[in-house]
Parts: C-alpha cells; structure tokens; sequence
C-alpha cells in the first residue's frame, strides 16, 4: 500500500538532468561506478545534511559537538515515479538522532519504535527483567551470605587440613612407636601396645571425618542461602533469554522485502537459505534495501543506486567522508538478491577477465617450482564464478604437473607468486612463510603525498565477518600486523612506497594504507578501502627463499610497472 503519509520522492530540476541519459539496467550493488544521476541526488542530499542542523545527530565533523560520535552510511536511489517523472530517494542506514522518522528519508522496512510497537512493550518487559536481575544482584543480603560462604569456606578448608595433618603426624608417631618397642616388648605386650595404637587411630579418623561431616553441613546451608539468590537470578536470565529469541524471531517475521513482481519474503526466510541460517544483527536496515521497498511499494521504477559515508570514520573500518561505497555483502546481499530478482544488472565486473590484459609471465622454472608475475585482474586460485587464474593457467601449461599454490595474492594485486610441482617443494616453502623466513617487497603507489619517509606499522586486524573480504583493526582480538614502509619517490598527489610484510595477514598492506592510525592514505584503485581506478596500484616486486632442493637461498624480482 503506497505510503501517503509524506511525500519522500525529491525530484531533480530539468536542468540539473539535460543531457544526462538514464541508466539501461540497475547498478550492480557490490562494485560500481556511481551514474552522474547518483552523484546529483548524492550532491544534493549532501548539502541538506551539512544545512540541517536540526537532525541533531553527532557525525563527528564538528569540533566539540556534544554526544556519541557515529558516521553513517547514507544512500540514493534514482526513480522515475508513476508517472514517469524524475526523482531519487534517501535513507540512511540504521537509525539517525536514534529516530526513523525523517521526512527527508524513507522509512525503515519495519519500524519497531513506533509508539506501542510490540517491540517496544516487549523491550519494557526485557528491561523490567534487567532491573530486577540487578537489584537481586546488589542486594545487599546476597552480598553478605556470599561473603559468609566464602569465610565458611575458607574456614573449613584451614580446619580440615590442620587436622589431616595432625592425624598424619599421629600415624608417623605410631609407626614409630611400633618399630621402636617390637624389638623390646614380650609378644603379649607387644599386642597389647598394637590395640592401642589401633584405638588412637581409629579416634584420628573418627575426628576427621565428624569435622568433615560437620562442615559439609555447614556449608551446604550456606550454600542453599547463596543459591536461593543464584536460582532467582538464573531463572530471571532464563526469562530474559526466551523472551529475547521470541521478539527476535517476531522482528525476523515482520522484516518482509519485495521485489518489482510483488514477490515478499521475510528477513528469516531469506537468510535461512545462507551460509548463517539466521539474519545477523541490523540485517535489513542498510540504506539499499529500504530504497527499494519504498520504491516497490509506491510503484516507484529503480533506475540507479549509491551509498556514500558521512561523517567521521570508526576506529576499527576504513570510512572516509563523502566517498562512496557498495552494498554490504554479509547483511545486504542476500536481501538484494531477492528484491533485484528479475531486474536488469549493469555486469558484475568480478566476473569480467580480459586476456590480453591479464598474460601470465613465467619468471622461473624448475623440477620444483615455478615463480609467475601474475598480472593484476587475475586470481590465484579459482573463484566460485570464475575459473580462470594462475592456477588454472598453469594446469593447462602443465598439463602433467598439479600446481599447488604456495601463497596467494589479491586479485588486484600484480607481481611474483611461487607455485611449486611437488607435494615435497610445497610443503618446505610454505614453511618457510609460516616460519617467516621468507622475505618479500612490495611496491605501491598511495593516493596522498606522505609527510614522513619512513616507518613502520603495527595494527592488528581480524575479519569483518558481515562484510567479507574486508578487514577490521581490532586492539581486542585482531591478530598482530606490522608492515615496515619506506617512501621511494614523492609526486603532486601520490607517493610512490616500498612495503615489507613482516607477518602475513588479509589484506594487511591494503588497510595499513588506507587506515587512519596507519598511513591514511589508501593504494591507488583499492576498491575495498580507497576509490576503485584501472588498476589497484599494488605489485610484489620481490620475494627471496631458500630452494627445497638445493638449500640455498634464491631471489627474485620484477619491478613495477608503474
């Protein structure tokens, strides 16, 4: 049913659109090219964001500003409406001045804070659990009988060791005694002696166990004080749970996308038939996918889309203001699979491979392995919509040899990679790496001239689970990283620079660039964390080894080609 509350649609001036033709198909959402239409309504939405101050929302672009900082992405989608008028949408990805409610923007798929929302009744209901999970929790009575079970404890455990102790100082009396009198005393004696020190004993373990038994009593009754608490908290947390997978599973089913046939699906369903089973956190309120059901539902024509960042990036991505960005693929793309069924795509460049650009050049090439400079566009292994890569151009080289990929470069990335022929090579060199033994050199081209010369960088990363394959610096959890970098040559708006990877994560040089505790400044067409150009500006110009064979040390290099 269309939305008539406000009219969200901002319609382009004629003469900000003369010459400009409408895109032939939708952008394909995970790498693009923003169409001069997008760059209008993206300019424009821009202006009313620095404008509009009464969004009271803290992007973090002005010095002292009060509240959490928090960038957000922010996305336009081009329509033509139902009468075939020219316009583009807004939104922004989750909430904004913690509101979905902004006339300038659509609304979200499901809004869960609507007045008297089941949402929010249920969160009432949660957080009333949470209180009372935390008044249990500071009484001051369960805080005493913890404090007496702890002291009883530690009481009980003093008592029962001094005297086991004493018991076995006891023993070693005895056995004393009776090695000591068995050559002195006459037999009758001697039984004599034995049935009292059989009767000492016995008291030894008597007193023992009494006291163990004792404060094993004592004890207990502490403890069943201590759990009456424990049981009422445990099964407040229970409640809590239930009632939280409830309204999650209720929110899954009130999340239902369309597409242009009308087709609905709910968030549960569409994730159900992926890799998680069930929807992330904030699946469904990405930018994207709120353009395109307000469109769907209005009977809106999508014609072109783009998502930009605004404001100051998080500590842990690379997000640079005003830069553009593709849909997220953890959390968006199974959504937009479904509600960009049956719509035209502009070509996944992913999937496009030129030959002639992407020739393979054998560098060197014995029993044992051979070295490529794989050229940029070309993968190492096989993707799962593409065949072609270094491995599969091998095989075919080679036809009676199994290339095994020792280690692998980016797709974008050109340069020396060492493939080895034998089960044997293969397993000395890729020690090697995993011994750090390996030395290899990086050239790259940076998309700002650097102030320093040289340096080394330490940033721990760990995967972005959601948003594979991009990276994360996570002080946490992120796995150690350290580049060292060295500048070679300075222009107007560049600085060439010579990389060392000192430990071999993802994407390692890629975010030490771009991140900006790192260098601040992305490689030249990295389309992941800078802007996307004809090449990624990134070649591994060296890399040295000891032979599997012969034990020495080999070299090789090839520079750069720019």
């Amino acid at each position: 049913m269309p939305d008539n509350s406000q009219n969200r649609i901002s319609y382009f001036s004629e003469q900000a659109v003369a010459g400009i033709p409408l895109p032939g198909r939708f952008t394909f959402p995970f790498y693009y090219e923003p169409h001069p239409l997008t760059k209008i309504a993206a300019a424009e939405l821009q202006q009313y964001l620095e404008t509009h101050a009464d969004l009271d929302h803290n992007f973090g672009l002005e010095a002292g500003k009060e509240g959490l900082v928090i960038g957000k992405m922010f996305g336009v989608l081009v329509v033509q409406d139902t009468e075939g008028k020219l316009g583009y949408l807004c939104a922004c990805s989750g909430k904004l001045a913690g509101s979905n409610d902004h006339p300038k923007f659509v609304p979200p798929v499901f809004d869960m804070l609507v007045e008297d929302s089941f949402f929010l009744r249920e969160q009432e209901v949660i957080n009333t659990i949470n209180t009372r999970i935390d008044e249990v929790l500071s009484d001051a009575r369960y805080t005493q009988v913890k404090l007496d079970l702890a002291h009883l404890s530690a009481q009980s455990a003093v008592e029962i060791s001094e005297l086991t102790l004493r018991s076995k100082n006891n023993k070693e009396k005895r056995r004393a005694i009776r090695e000591e009198q068995k050559e002195h005393l006459n037999e009758q004696d001697y039984v004599a002696l034995e049935a009292t020190l059989v009767e000492q004993s016995l008291l030894d373990h008597f007193l023992l166990k009494d006291l163990k038994k004792k404060w094993k009593f004592t004890l207990e009754e502490a403890q069943a004080a201590v759990a009456e608490f424990e049981d009422t908290i445990e099964a407040l947390k229970n409640e809590r749970k239930e009632r939280s997978a409830a309204l999650q599973q209720q929110l899954f089913e009130q999340y239902v996308f369309l597409n242009k046939d009308g087709k609905s699906k709910s968030l549960y369903e569409i994730f159900s038939e992926t890799a998680f089973g069930r929807p992330p956190s904030a699946a469904g309120e990405c930018a994207t996918p709120k353009l395109l059901q307000f469109a769907f539902i209005n009977g809106y024509k999508p014609l072109a889309m783009a998502e930009f960042w605004w404001g100051a990036a998080p500590k842990s991505e690379i997000r640079k203001h005003k830069q553009f960005y593709p849909a997220c693929t953890g959390k968006c793309k199974p959504i937009l699979a479904h509600m960009l069924e049956g719509m035209p795509l502009d070509d996944n460049p992913f999937l496009a491979v030129s030959e002639e650009k992407t020739r393979l050049e054998i560098v060197y090439d014995d029993e044992n392995f051979v070295v490529v400079n794989k050229p940029a566009g070309l993968r190492s292994v096989p993707g799962v919509d593409i065949a072609d890569s270094v491995y599969s151009r091998l095989k075919q080289l080679m036809p009676a040899v199994e290339p095994l990929i020792v280690h692998r470069l980016d797709m974008g990335t050109s340069g020396l990679l060492v493939v080895a022929k034998t089960r044997e090579a293969h397993t000395h060199i890729q020690k090697q790496f995993l011994q750090r033994t390996v030395s290899k050199r990086y050239t790259a081209l940076l998309s700002k001239v650097l102030e320093l010369s040289e340096g080394i960088i330490d940033l721990p990363l760990i995967p972005d689970f959601f948003n594979r394959p991009r990276q994360l610096v996570c002080f946490e959890q992120g796995k150690k990283s350290v580049t060292k970098w060295k500048s070679i040559a300075c222009y107007e708006t560049t600085t060439k620079v010579d990389f060392w990877p000192l430990t071999g994560r993802t994407h390692q040089l890629r975010m030490h660039s771009a991140h900006e505790l790192g260098l601040n400044a992305p490689i030249v067409g990295d389309d992941i964390y800078g802007t996307p150009a004809d090449r990624m500006y990134l070649h591994a110009a060296y890399i040295e080894f000891t032979h599997p064979r012969t034990k020495e040390r080999v070299k090789f290099e090839v520079e750069a080609g720019f």
